[in-house]
């Protein structure tokens, strides 16, 4: 009889956020907590709110000249029409802060609590997302999805490569207009199934939707979450600087297209080639189904009905966050009325209604969790407060340089910020008034700390495990070590075209 070694297998996504969770709370035992003092402009009183490191809070005339007493160079105008919302941190008034470190018990406790918070702060997204699920359970049930997926093969015979072409430039073009980013987690039910079915597997689709909003975003050029956030709150304008984040965005969207293209031909060529070649068989039945290609249900109007409704809301969707600023509740309502739409025109009786629906939500529970469990580590990090401390060391440690070298380690420190701040507007308000004038200390112009911040941050989009990767991943059944494999070669190209625009930026 002979011994079997067993093959290690990569944790799921909750596992790896669990570790993650872990990892920062070990941290926060070696990281003094600390924090800036900040502003908030209250529209209501029109005066500012300051509260100290130690959460004092007083108030302070809402003028020009108080802005200019904490020495933050961003114009009153962009306080009072709502470009900058968030509380600002003011230069120079860091403080560190005795905070007690929890005990054993109390750690475990904390520990516990986070993806529970984690959750009630993530509801609104959840809902979406389970909402979704129950709509493609009622979708694929009718057969809508097989028998256009069929049609649409048959339209794209040999010319497949342009699903790769479109879908990662529409998606870019919203990352980089309006953030388009957790809103991308309505398209893996309808596409995941299209790509496959094209002869491609499952990374592709990722590729495709995951990699169009993390270019996008991360070459932002108007997008108010990020670039135009920052830029107010440098004291500079979010056209400054606007040709190289153009150049990226095209140079970046290409790389990224051709770069997925290339992997996905050679998937279509040998199959084997696929970094998820074990989980063929097993994905093929979970998106494709059963069903042989010659049964295929007849596209009839019925179904292109209910495809056209179901797509109905995605435009409706994007237009509705661009134009109107909606938020996931308003987004979720959306989908809860074409919901109720779909019951009235599917055919379907209304108990194999609501059990199709209902067992579509349980299909993305896990993704729901991975949502809930990332929203936690965050909450540790905001717990401990360390994200200041982190910030004033990295200032500290780059003030003294100086041209490219002062570029470059700038773009490695909001990598390394866009990890512990995933949130590109939180990132924006508290980094740019202690970040951008060290720009005026080296003699560069302030743009290049945006696009340091914007391509840092973004490209770290990537891959954090506390931002929206996981939850990408849990959509279509792919482990976290399969994305790295596929990502990081793409990432190195795309750093050093980041690197090489901030460095000719220095000399613009």
């Amino acid at each position: 009889m002979t011994d079997k070694k067993k093959r290690f297998t990569f944790p799921s996504a909750y596992t790896v956020i669990l570790l993650v969770l872990l990892a920062v709370m070990i941290l926060t035992y070696f990281m003094p907590a600390g924090k800036y003092a900040s502003l908030q402009y209250n529209t209501t009183q029109e005066n500012f709110t300051v509260v100290a490191p130690n959460g004092h809070e007083s108030t302070a005339p809402g003028t020009q000249a108080t802005l200019k007493k904490y020495h933050v160079n961003t114009d009153l105008a962009k306080f009072k029409d709502g470009s900058v919302y968030k509380p600002v941190a003011i230069p120079n008034t860091y403080q560190k802060l005795n905070q007690h470190k929890p005990n054993l018990f109390g750690a475990i406790k904390q520990f516990l609590n986070a993806p529970i918070q984690g959750l009630s702060e993530t509801i609104d997204i959840i809902t979406f997302v389970l909402i979704l699920g129950g709509i493609v359970g009622v979708v694929n049930k009718t057969g809508a999805f097989a028998a256009g997926m069929a049609a649409l093969s048959k339209r794209l015979k040999g010319k497949e490569a342009w699903l790769i072409v479109i879908v990662t430039s529409l998606i870019a073009l919203g990352g980089t207009t309006f953030g388009l980013a957790e809103e991308t987690i309505a398209f893996y039910p309808i596409l995941v199934p299209i790509f496959m079915a094209a002869g491609y597997d499952a990374i592709v689709a990722i590729a495709a939707i995951y990699l169009g909003s993390s270019i996008g975003t991360m070459a932002s050029t108007v997008n108010p979450f990020s670039v135009v956030i920052a830029s107010n709150t440098a004291g500079i304008s979010f056209t400054d600087g606007m040709g190289l984040r153009l150049v990226m965005l095209i140079l970046g969207t290409l790389i990224c297209i051709f770069y997925t293209i290339q992997y996905a031909e050679k998937v279509k060529r040998d199959p084997s080639q696929s970094l998820i070649y074990s989980q063929k068989k097993e994905l093929e039945k979970h998106f494709l189904g059963n069903s042989d290609v010659n049964e295929v249900p007849q596209f009839d109007f019925r179904k292109k009905l209910m495809l056209l409704i179901f797509a109905a809301g995605f435009v409706i969707m994007v237009f509705g966050v661009k134009e109107w600023g909606w938020l996931f509740n308003e987004i979720s309502s959306l989908f809860l009325a074409i919901t109720f739409i779909l019951a009235f025109i599917s055919g379907l009786s209304e108990k194999d209604f609501v059990s199709e629906f209902v067992a579509g939500a349980s299909d993305l529970l896990g993704v729901a969790l991975v949502i809930a469990l990332a929203r936690g580590v965050t909450i540790i990090m905001e717990q401990a407060q360390i994200s200041d401390t982190l910030l004033y060391w990295l200032s500290s440690g780059v003030s003294h340089m100086s041209g490219v070298i002062f570029s470059t380690v700038m773009f490695f420190v909001f990598i390394l910020l866009g990890f512990f701040i995933p949130s590109s507007s939180g990132l924006a308000v508290l980094s740019m008034p202690v970040m951008a004038p060290l720009a005026d200390v080296v003699g560069v112009n302030r743009d290049v700390i945006i696009s340091a911040y914007n391509w840092g941050q973004g490209i770290m989009s990537f891959i954090t495990p506390t931002g929206l990767v996981l939850a990408s991943l849990a959509m279509v059944h792919v482990t976290f070590d399969k994305w790295l494999k596929f990502v990081w070669p793409l990432m190195a190209i795309i750093g050093l075209l980041a690197i090489i625009l901030l460095g000719v930026s220095v000399y613009l």
